[in-house]
């Protein structure tokens, strides 16, 4: 692999991280391992998914539920735009599926997050040549 500059070294781990962010697994599409690309995604989305049918959309709670929500907010911007229209709070949740679904959700964000750092830490591994190290 050709050398990329330091500018453009840091630009490729910043386009990685942020696409990691934007779609779970693209991050680590851009570093040709779709096979991972495919597991975290599939992994994730499910994840995610499963919080909400398990607890509705009122689980994503910018207003009430702020520690929640910072970790939901790993999972993709998506995530913001359903804060957007579970802010008027028209969907309550109570008990355990707001519990549970709040777990499961942040879960996935959180699992998001260990994923992004992962493909940009492979990203800077691969410029500077230390990957079969």
């Amino acid at each position: 692999m050709a050398k990329r500059s330091k500018e453009g070294h840091i630009a490729f781990m910043l386009v990685v991280g942020l696409m990691g962010w934007l779609v779970p697994g693209a991050g680590h599409l851009m570093l040709n391992e779709k096979k991972h690309a495919i597991i975290i995604f599939v992994t994730i989305a499910l994840t995610f998914a499963m919080g909400l049918y398990i607890g509705s959309i009122g689980i994503i709670n910018p207003i009430g539920a702020k520690p929640w929500y910072v970790a939901q907010l790993m999972n993709s911007p998506a995530v913001a735009a359903i804060g957007q229209m579970t802010r008027t709070g028209d969907y309550p949740v109570f008990g355990r599926p707001n519990e549970i679904g709040q777990i499961y959700t942040s879960i996935a964000g959180l699992l998001n997050l260990l994923c992004i750092v992962n493909a940009v830490y492979w990203a800077h591994l691969r410029q500077t040549g230390a990957e079969g190290e």
